[in-house]
């Protein structure tokens, strides 16, 4: 079944045409003022709207429909004989054909569009293209009824131009409406409250207008006055609702207009017919032109307006991107400024390293060779025995302070340049190596006390030779600075939640409140009394920062110093 009406589809299109053709023809027949006077003639608009709808395949239907209603119409007609009556039958049928072609042709070749109710301009073109078209069907009418004596020459120009503006009616009337509720497809019923109230009382109001007309509760001036009184709900209707709402108005308020007119009421009644239906005429033109062009403007201004929404959307749109992209390409820059000035200051303290480190080992390094040259020339020249076993120790001290410079700079140069590694760290075996190692560091190591608390249950993940390196330096200037009694080094560990917890205590010498805020500098000396290179606590420091962890020093005169280490776990 399906596949039948698919290939007889231009068929059935044909034959839809030419019955909605024949019912437009016969309610134009049914609005007809005395004898044959159309007021509006709805198959011109009928014929222009289904050629533009079904396209231009559909004309057999037309002509059909036309040839139908015009046999119709003429049937009764005195003094026409068959043969005449079909044949002006067919020259109408013909020129009302022609006139929708002609209307579609214009339609396609000059605006362009199957719905010119977009734009104000291409509605004034179809309103032009609505005039012109219809003198080809008027024309076509008036000359075969003039051929065949239905007109005489006198009345030929007033049948002409009545038969010209009921077409014209008809199109303005009909075609736009057709086209608005097909172009809509399916009807929604508004869901705004605001609308439908709206809706109900501009009803309400024309009905009521009706009404007051009918039963004559108006005098004559205020009847006179009524056409005027519906433009403002037209223009109601355009502003607020759509082409199909304000149309249907108009071609309610048109058909009323009719009625009332043949049945002698209302504003437009004239001592003539003709003249009533004239009044009539130009009563449907100007509310269905003045509601077409409105609705036009109205539609184009919220097409312009949606439009500028669109542009002012995309333009935000491309505003948040264009920000987004330069708040990271600000980010990106502070980055790397941050990053750069990182690395000048890490580059200034490398320089400052490294002039200290040249000046370090210019006399540092040179200044303990110097004295162990100086120690072989007076061994050289004095015979004592006793006076060659001072020289030897002496020589030996110097040695040994050289030894602890090149290590100590190893240490460091190793820890700048080395990733952290993670090994298993059990702090009690590792104090008592830096103890084993610092046993000898000094003549009193011998009888250096040390208490040792360590809380570990499991291993402790780190460096453990960056931890040997920090616990190396503090002890052993715990040991290098005592106070002229036996030495005692605390040590207390706790390991907590991924933390070594280290606190080693001394009861040496001692620093100086103004120097422990420099102690950690390199090469910085509290003090010169038994000093060693014043890189210890800067060893210390730089070791610190590899591990994240943190360093901080209490120290009293002639008491003694605590260092506090918290140091966390390598993940």
């Amino acid at each position: 079944m399906p596949k039948l009406i698919l290939k007889y589809s231009t068929d059935l299109q044909i034959g839809i045409a030419a019955i909605l053709y024949f019912s437009a023809a016969w309610l134009g027949q049914a609005l007809a003022f005395t004898g044959t006077a159309l007021a509006v003639w709805p198959p011109s608009g009928m014929a222009f709207a289904l050629l533009i709808l079904m396209g231009r395949q559909v004309w057999p239907g037309i002509a059909m429909g036309a040839l139908a209603a015009n046999l119709l119409a003429f049937w009764n007609q005195q003094g026409l004989s068959q043969s005449a009556l079909i044949a002006v039958s067919v020259c109408i049928a013909v020129g009302q054909t022609g006139e929708a072609l002609t209307g579609r042709l214009l339609l396609t070749r000059w605006i362009k569009d199957n719905y010119p109710f977009r734009r104000t301009r291409d509605t004034f073109r179809f309103l032009f293209a609505s005039v012109f078209m219809c003198v080809i069907g008027s024309g076509t009418a008036s000359l075969s009824l003039w051929a065949a004596g239905v007109v005489n020459s006198i009345s030929f120009s007033d049948y002409f131009i009545h038969a010209w503006i009921s077409n014209v009616v008809g199109i303005l009337l009909f075609t736009p409406l057709i086209l608005a509720i097909a172009r809509k497809r399916t009807i929604t019923w508004p869901t705004n409250p605001q609308k439908i109230i709206e809706g109900g009382i501009c009803a309400a109001s024309l009905l009521g207008l009706s009404l007051l007309v009918r039963y004559g509760y108006f005098n004559t001036t205020l009847i006179n006055a009524l056409p005027y009184m519906l433009i403002p709900f037209l223009l109601w209707l355009a502003f607020r609702f759509d082409l199909v709402a304000g149309m249907a108005v108009a071609l309610a308020a048109s058909l009323t207009a009719i009625y009332f007119t043949v049945q002698q009421v209302g504003p437009f009644v004239q001592p003539l017919p003709l003249e009533s239906m004239l009044f009539v005429q130009v009563f449907i033109a100007v509310i269905s032109m003045s509601t077409i062009v409105l609705s036009a403007t109205v539609a184009e201004r919220e097409q312009a307006q949606e439009q500028l929404r669109k542009f002012n959307s995309n333009l935000e749109g491309i505003v948040q991107d264009r920000t987004q992209a330069l708040n990271e390409e600000i980010n990106t820059r502070k980055f790397a400024e941050t990053k750069l000035l990182q690395t000048n200051q890490e580059l200034s303290k490398r320089n400052t390293e490294l002039d200290n480190f040249v000046y370090s080992v210019s006399h540092d390094l040179r200044a303990p060779i110097a004295s162990v040259l100086g120690l072989i020339n007076l061994a050289r020249k004095d015979d004592d025995p006793a006076m060659k076993n001072e020289y030897l120790n002496r020589i030996n001290h110097s040695a040994m302070q050289q030894d602890d410079f090149i290590r100590e700079i190893l240490d460091q140069s190793r820890n700048a340049r080395l990733d952290v590694k993670k090994e298993e760290v059990y702090f009690e075996s590792l104090i008592e190596e830096t103890f084993n190692q610092l046993k000898f560091a000094t003549n009193s190591a011998s009888s250096l006390e040390k208490i040792v608390s360590v809380t570990q249950t499991q291993a402790f993940h780190s460096d453990r030779w960056r931890l040997k390196v920090v616990l190396n330096n503090i002890i052993s200037n715990a040991i290098r600075y005592r106070n002229g009694r036996e030495p005692v080094i605390r040590v207390n560990v706790a390991i907590e939640k991924h933390k070594a917890l280290i606190e080693v205590e001394d009861n040496g010498r001692g620093i100086e409140r103004e120097h422990l805020g420099r102690v950690y500098d390199m090469f910085y000396r509290a003090t010169d009394d038994g000093a060693g290179s014043g890189l210890g606590l800067y060893i210390v420091k730089e070791t610190m920062d590899k591990l994240r962890g943190q360093i901080k020093i209490e120290s009293e005169i002639g008491k003694g110093t605590l260092v506090r280490l918290e140091i966390p776990e390598v993940a």
